[in-house]
């Protein structure tokens, strides 16, 4: 899940856009498309994460314009284990699943097999006739003002909620009903709570039978929106959501590794998870007996995926590819710019993370506007709880997938994170107009 953490604008949104690939007066003379930067702020930062121990692993591939892609290593998979971490280390992407989810959810609309403001009750009946919460009582109720959208549920605008918000009543209300929608992310037995829903067809069921926090497209706040749209997916593709996501996603990128558990011929390269505290960091998951190396856990769509770096720079090159990579199309260019749009309904209340003017295209963070320190408007990205970013950004024809595994950190490792790679950013040599790729270009959105 996205740090859970994640309710203020830049915790979405990412820091520190310092300065333009295309204009930097101090730059170098042209530079060949053959070119390897080294990003030597960005390695020394991740290096010295790890070096003082504040991190066990950090992963990073960097691309820029037709330059060669960068990819700087750090750590091992865990602090006790021989296994250098490197672009094929699995980690948990935790929340970094949700603009997965959004995408297979784009496809079939590009499939002409859903609408973004088709009733997510066309699907599941039982969401028909929703009730949405008065007080704090989850018994006193009233009717919905209309109903759950998919586009609600891929903005997090559906009034859905989550069992990481606290102890206030709805939360604590899906703890009882054991709608973690975390399956194998639980890393603790949590005692009392409600048995887990065997499937993801379940977990739908089960969901609809709880009230809302709020009329649907009202307002933005994090919640299981994209695990339920997983539901939707397996029932409207007719096959398992993790084999739709496979046969349309991950094996025609080529995203070998990417998948809901870690298999036991590759735990050799799997991670150690930590938690931050006053202590120091301590293991939450560890990789020899995870939750994440069971085969038989819910494929949550919003939290489940287990994925390395090169993986997911693919993914990340094939968005900024405008849905196509090594001469195949995983989406159609129009698909892929509207997905990165602002998708938020009309008039929904942004206060959930500070009235800030962003959109939520595909569960993504997508400014619309930059101001000093912030990256580029039209860049969009996302984040994981133990500490996985990527953000791909067009202004700069330029993606980068961060990849760690320590929790409640996020912030401390992101803002530093991204200042070095603008730093690194604006220091690299020009490219001539014919050296980038037409392709990065940005697609005016929908």
């Amino acid at each position: 899940m996205t740090a859970l953490l994640i309710s203020r604008r830049r915790a979405l949104l990412g820091f520190g856009a310092m300065a333009g690939f295309a204009a930097c007066s101090s730059r170098a003379p042209s530079a060949g498309a053959g070119y390897t930067p080294s990003f030597p702020r960005t390695k020394a930062l991740i290096e010295g994460f790890v070096a003082e121990r504040r991190l066990p692993n950090a992963v990073a591939v960097l691309k820029v314009g037709a330059f060669a892609e960068t990819t700087l290593e750090a750590g091992a998979t865990a602090f006790d284990a021989p296994e250098a971490a490197d672009a094929q280390t699995l980690f948990r992407a935790y929340s970094m699943t949700k603009p997965v989810t959004g995408l297979a959810t784009m496809l079939l609309v590009e499939d002409g097999a859903l609408s973004l403001d088709q009733p997510v009750a066309d699907i599941f009946p039982e969401y028909a006739d929703m009730r949405v919460m008065i007080g704090e009582d989850p018994a006193d109720t009233r009717a919905a003002a209309g109903p759950i959208l998919i586009r609600h549920l891929i903005t997090h605008t559906a009034g859905l909620s989550y069992f990481i918000l606290g102890d206030a009543p709805l939360p604590q209300l899906y703890r009882r009903n054991g709608l973690f929608a975390a399956g194998r992310t639980r890393a603790e037995a949590m005692a009392g709570d409600g048995e887990e829903p065997a499937t993801l067809q379940a977990f739908a069921q089960r969901l609809a039978e709880m009230p809302l926090a709020f009329d649907p497209g009202a307002r933005w706040s994090y919640s299981v929106g994209l695990d339920l749209a997983g539901a939707v997916i397996e029932r409207v593709a007719g096959e398992p959501f993790d084999a739709f996501l496979n046969r349309r996603i991950f094996a025609p990128l080529r995203m070998l590794d990417t998948a809901f558990y870690a298999p036991p011929e590759k735990l050799a390269r799997f991670t150690t998870t930590y938690w931050r505290t006053p202590e120091g960091l301590r293991v939450v998951d560890e990789r020899s007996n995870s939750a994440f190396a069971n085969p038989d856990g819910v494929p949550y769509g919003g939290s489940g995926l287990v994925t390395s770096a090169r993986d997911f720079s693919r993914y990340a090159s094939m968005m900024l590819n405008g849905g196509a990579l090594d001469g195949v199309r995983i989406a159609a260019r129009e698909t892929i710019a509207a997905a990165v749009s602002n998708l938020m309904p009309a008039g929904a209340d942004a206060r959930g993370i500070e009235n800030a003017a962003f959109g939520a295209g595909l569960a993504i963070a997508t400014p619309e506007t930059a101001g000093p320190g912030e990256r580029p408007a039209g860049s969009y990205s996302w984040g994981g709880a133990a500490g996985t970013i990527f953000w791909v950004d067009p202004a700069n024809t330029a993606y980068v997938v961060f990849m760690t595994q320590v929790m409640n950190e996020n912030m401390r490792i992101w803002r530093p994170l991204e200042e070095a790679v603008y730093a690194d950013i604006a220091a690299l040599p020009a490219l001539r107009p014919d050296q980038i790729n037409p392709l990065n270009r940005p697609a005016k959105y929908m």
